[in-house]
């Protein structure tokens, strides 16, 4: 009795020590505060080592390090970009650009992201299509190859990336793959193991050192690939048979990529260079070879990254930015659409001030619990005048912004607590209104393929799913 009486008491302190660090010591939003306090509060032994797996934060110290000379250079460019902006001296390309000066000067300030204008920038929506044009551009590669996915699997779509790599590793180009070790958990090792015996340098980011991950819930969700410095590949395809729609589950993958080439493929080399560095301990040093870029169009582009060690939740901040920013309208695709309040007031305020809202999510979920707080929080934004899309050609993975007809973003965040605050994210905000205008007409394509929630049948839904959304939204601030 006296032993059981000690290990209630041991609980009880360790609970209430717990509970005191995530109100007072780590300062977490005080949704996520009261989420992870009631579940201390209900499951008190379990709750206790969730949190320490899903809920402790990670160090606010900087985990990606660049050595100093190549870092002066970032540096050195973006302060000559913010003085030329303050100063009203900075030459736009296109006259059109001079109401987004105010959201440039955002990103350079927030996350050092240098603004170019020499960008060709082509827009890939189908798998087929952005693998295959993916696949070309590395049979060409002469220098390095650098790849990284959140998720990688050994199917069919990794087998036939994996025999190019392993073809140019043979030829001498240096090939680095990056994977994230909860994103590809079921990536076979003997498929790693070829990759390497044939010359190709392979990490995992965050991998086990333990029975238990302790960062598991902090996952490289960045997807990009550099090819000899000149060509750069961002947005949300990952590699695996699904995104190319040959998963029954799924049907037809509706993603959205981007070929870049031109100055914006350096900052995107210096994200995966600095991922790789802090993953592999490898130390790659500044080389031109990584940053052989040309003038390739006139098309503006920020690369721009956030993440659980970052201050500032810096494309979340750029969204809102371009949300307050509109006139006209904003057209957003996401696979879940969980915002937080801060997103969630930007678009309502939108709505009610005659801004044309519309948003569109998938018809099934990857994710049940992620889904049906999906579905709750679209009707919020149904209920205050936005309207409300649902893809039917298959699954809707696209993780993409645009607002009127002039600037955009493509890349790899959702909408979502999870990519605000928990992933490493990385995206291209693009300032160039052909480029929004096809992103409008793809999505207008969408909408032919979709159907129109509205308020009516969102009010008729079952009394389960209404229980299913009111538990889900619940737990949202720590999916």
């Amino acid at each position: 009795m006296g032993i059981l009486s000690f290990l209630l008491g041991l609980i009880i302190v360790l609970n209430i020590a717990l509970g005191i660090s995530i109100v007072f010591l780590e300062r977490k939003d005080p949704t996520s505060s009261w989420a992870w306090l009631m579940v201390l509060l209900f499951i008190p032994v379990a709750g206790f080592f969730l949190y320490l797996i899903f809920g402790k934060p990670i160090s606010k110290k900087r985990i990606f390090t660049w050595d100093n000379k190549s870092r002066l250079g970032v540096k050195t460019a973006v302060q000559a970009q913010l003085r030329a902006l303050e100063d009203r001296e900075f030459v736009f390309k296109h006259n059109g650009l001079d109401p987004y000066k105010d959201l440039i000067y955002l990103h350079l300030r927030n996350d050092d992201a240098i603004f170019s204008q020499n960008n060709h920038v082509e827009i890939l929506t189908d798998g087929e299509e952005k693998f295959n044009t993916l696949i070309l551009d590395m049979q060409r590669a002469t220098d390095h190859i650098h790849m990284q996915y959140y998720i990688m699997r050994s199917d069919e779509l990794g087998q036939r990336l994996a025999e190019v790599l392993i073809k140019k590793a043979n030829e001498g180009v240096d090939v680095r793959v990056l994977y994230d070790a909860m994103g590809s958990r079921s990536l076979k090792k003997r498929f790693i193991n070829r990759l390497k015996n044939a010359g190709v340098m392979v990490e995992a980011f965050f991998p086990s050192k333990f029975i238990v991950n302790f960062k598991i819930n902090y996952r490289n969700h960045r997807k990009l690939t550099i090819i000899d410095g000149k060509i750069g590949y961002i947005g949300g395809f990952n590699v695996g048979d699904e995104y190319l729609g040959k998963k029954k589950k799924f049907g037809y993958w509706r993603d959205t990529h981007l070929r870049i080439t031109g100055d914006a493929v350096q900052s995107m080399q210096t994200r995966f260079i600095l991922d790789w560095n802090q993953a592999s301990h490898e130390a790659v040093e500044y080389d031109d070879c990584y940053y052989n870029t040309h003038d390739s169009g006139d098309v503006g582009v920020q690369i721009v990254s956030s993440g659980p060690d970052s201050e500032w939740e810096q494309i979340k901040n750029g969204y809102i930015k371009m949300i307050m920013s509109a006139k006209k309208y904003i057209y957003i695709q996401t696979p879940y659409f969980i915002p937080d309040e801060s997103l969630r007031d930007a678009l309502r305020i939108a709505v009610l001030s005659g801004v044309d809202v519309k948003i569109m999510i998938p018809n099934k979920p990857d994710h049940p619990f992620v889904y049906w707080a999906t579905l709750s929080n679209a009707g919020d934004l149904l209920n205050a005048g936005a309207e409300i899309f649902i893809y039917q050609n298959g699954f809707l993975h696209a993780k993409s912004i645009v607002v009127d007809g002039k600037i955009a973003s493509v890349g790899t965040a959702n909408i979502d607590v999870r990519s605000f605050r928990l992933n490493f994210e990385v995206n291209a905000f693009l300032y160039d209104s052909d480029l929004a205008e096809q992103m409008v007409e793809d999505f207008n394509k969408d909408i032919k393929l979709s159907t129109q929630m509205t308020k009516k049948l969102y009010e008729q839904r079952s009394l389960g799913i209404r229980f299913k959304e009111s538990i889900s939204r619940l737990i949202s601030p720590v999916l």
